[in-house]
């Protein structure tokens, strides 16, 4: 247990931790980093069904993330019904096609944009096998309807995101991290509680065969790193 907190306050368990050799240690790193490295956003899906399964496992995954008290600001609502993502899909591309043609979006926005190749159809909302929405959770709620207080809820369920991300390629499977601004519908349409807000949309299943991708790099390890000593 740490020094300064009380035993009244904290009881501790025995961490389970395997130290593992700095051989195993690289070769571990290496291969993830390989295997993310190959991880592409994708827009192009396959119909073909991926069970329930891999995506309980991916949500599992994306639930052992860190957050600020423990509080778990996150609730992942997970979508195959095809008329749900239907629903889904026209309000997406209602407020996308604001965005890029209805004056939305800064002219600098949709020319950082243009390398990209997207615009307001989304037709895999409805492709993909599965949605799944991610909301944050802004202030928590009792079942006797107390109000409480989450901490650092973007930055918690930011994390959680990027694990669900890892945990979708590490499986084998695609998504992309899809914004619509605003997603007010998504709680409408999945009718989730006043206390949550819309984070994030990811559609999950196989690159379509002919999937392609736009031809981008990531920065060197130089430009994102500063080292101290």
């Amino acid at each position: 247990m740490l020094a300064h907190m009380s035993d009244e306050v904290y009881r501790g368990v025995p961490l389970e931790f395997d130290r593992l050799s700095e051989a195993e240690m690289e070769k571990r790193g290496r291969e993830f980093l390989e295997r993310l490295g190959r991880r592409r956003s994708v827009r192009e899906f396959s119909p073909d069904p991926v069970p329930r399964g891999m995506i309980e496992t991916a949500i599992a995954a994306a639930n052992s993330a860190p957050s600020g008290a423990n509080r778990q600001p996150w609730h992942f609502v997970a979508v195959s019904d095809p008329g749900v993502k239907a629903e889904i899909r026209a309000a997406a591309e209602a407020e996308e096609r604001e965005f890029y043609e209805g004056g939305r979006a800064a002219e600098a926005w949709l020319e950082a944009l243009a390398p990209l190749g997207t615009g307001w159809q989304k037709p895999f909302l409805e492709t993909a096998p599965w949605l799944v929405a991610v909301f944050k959770q802004i202030f928590a709620r009792a079942d006797d309807g107390t109000k409480g207080t989450n901490y650092y809820v973007n930055e918690s369920v930011g994390i959680a995101c990027g694990l669900f991300i890892a945990a979708v390629n590490e499986m084998g499977l695609a998504t992309l991290t899809h914004t619509p601004q605003p997603m007010r519908f998504l709680s409408r349409i999945l009718g989730r509680p006043d206390n949550e807000r819309p984070f994030i949309l990811f559609p999950v299943g196989y690159p379509h065969p002919e999937c392609e991708v736009p031809s981008i790099t990531k920065k060197d390890l130089a430009e994102i790193s500063s080292w101290f000593e």
